[in-house]
Order: C-alpha cells, then structure tokens, then sequence
C-alpha cells in the first residue's frame, strides 16, 4: 500500500492496516529507522474491540463490534470461537 507525507510531515495510514491492527486516532505509535526503512509499531497491543452474544431472537450466537469496532475478518471469528464456551 501507498500514502504519502504531508507538507506538516503527516502520514495517513491506510484503512485495512489501522483496521487489521485495531489502531484508531489518537493512539500512539514508536517510530524507528531499520536500515533504509521507517518502522511504525503501536505502542500497546489492540484490545479486543468486539464480543459474542446470545441473540435474543434467535438464540444464536452473534459478533458484536459495538459499532465502532474494527471490521471482522475469518482469523478474528475462528479466534473468537475457540474462546467461546
């Protein structure tokens, strides 16, 4: 993925990297040089931004993000299940 630095020296990190690593704004990131690259790292590890719950409707469960969650991809549903009783 691309992004370019802004005249103010800003950086956008692209949508499916914040998403994947549960990064939002405000949060904050360790910045080093490695050889010719610059290697971002968040500073915590991304909490779980989502549960299972038991639908009341359907008596089923269901993944809930709460709204503001990151999007849940396959990896996330198969981690989610092993921890579900």
């Amino acid at each position: 993925m691309q992004t370019k630095v802004s005249s103010k020296g800003q950086v956008v990190l692209p949508s499916p990297i914040r998403r994947k690593l549960g990064i939002v704004a405000g949060d904050p990131l360790d910045a080093k040089i490695e050889g010719e690259s610059i290697v971002l790292t968040p500073r915590r590890k991304p909490k779980k931004k989502y549960t299972i719950k038991i639908s009341k409707v359907t008596g089923m469960p269901v993944i809930s993000t709460g709204g503001k969650g990151p999007k849940i991809t396959s990896e996330m549903v198969a981690e989610m299940l092993a921890d579900f009783p």
